[in-house]
């Protein structure tokens, strides 16, 4: 993303964001509530909500900025949601096969993994806990092997036993367990509690506040300052 700035109905919320994520590398973004951090995802997705007022959005060498949706989709790019919508009569078997054309082997052994057997022919995301929900959203993201995947707060309705198991579904995801072709996935982290850092590593961390990234830096310093001082001393924290 170059100098993004980007308006939901009417309001700017993103004002001016840049930000590089290199082949293979995870980064974790912090901020509190409101400051722009799910803007940012959604708008690099390209939801029409979300209208880019200037700058750029580049994906593989490409400005990606007035493709849609689906285009940035099938160009490698997906998603984990906070909050997944519901969507009765879809099966979450029937949404999983047609995203990988699967025969069901993979499928299998993804929601053997992430304890979600018991889900597969459920409608989607209808009467699921938070937890299963989230493990949902991770075997859709799993089956479709993104090149670069936005997880929006992992940790989200998650007991602290299951963040293993979103932990190891997130590793997967990326190719740090089982390298793909040579090549691991990018990532982009949204998290407020920091638990996924237990399980899951990031190169760089980063502080949005007020649609602007005021410090970028080793995801662990970066929350031990908040934790300590809050959002706004990272404004005047320096980058050495």
């Amino acid at each position: 993303m170059k100098d993004l700035v980007v308006e939901v109905n009417g309001n700017t919320v993103l004002k001016g964001v840049n930000l590089k994520i290199g082949q293979g590398e995870t980064h974790v973004l912090f901020g509190p509530n409101g400051s722009g951090k799910t803007t940012l995802i959604m708008s690099a997705l390209g939801f029409p909500k979300y209208r880019v007022v200037s700058g750029q959005i580049l994906f593989k060498g490409k400005d990606i900025s007035g493709m849609s949706l689906d285009q940035r989709i099938r160009l490698g790019m997906g998603i984990a949601f906070q909050r997944p919508p519901v969507v009765p009569g879809v099966k979450l078997r029937q949404l999983a096969e047609m995203i990988a054309r699967t025969d069901g082997a993979k499928l299998q052994r993804v929601a053997e993994d992430l304890n979600a057997l018991h889900l597969l022919d459920r409608d989607l995301n209808d009467g699921f806990s938070g937890g299963e929900a989230k493990r949902s959203e991770l075997l859709q993201l799993q089956m479709a092997s993104p090149d670069l995947a936005f997880i929006d707060e992992p940790e989200s309705g998650v007991d602290l036993e299951s963040i293993a198991i979103v932990g190891r579904a997130i590793n997967a995801i990326l190719g740090k367990t089982r390298v793909k072709a040579g090549r691991t996935a990018s990532a982009l982290i949204v998290t407020h509690t920091a638990h996924i850092l237990d399980y899951v590593n990031a190169e760089l961390g980063h502080v949005l506040v007020d649609g602007r990234i005021v410090c970028s830096g080793n995801p662990r310093d970066i929350l031990r300052e908040v934790r300590e001082h809050g959002f706004k001393h990272c404004e005047v924290c320096t980058n050495e």
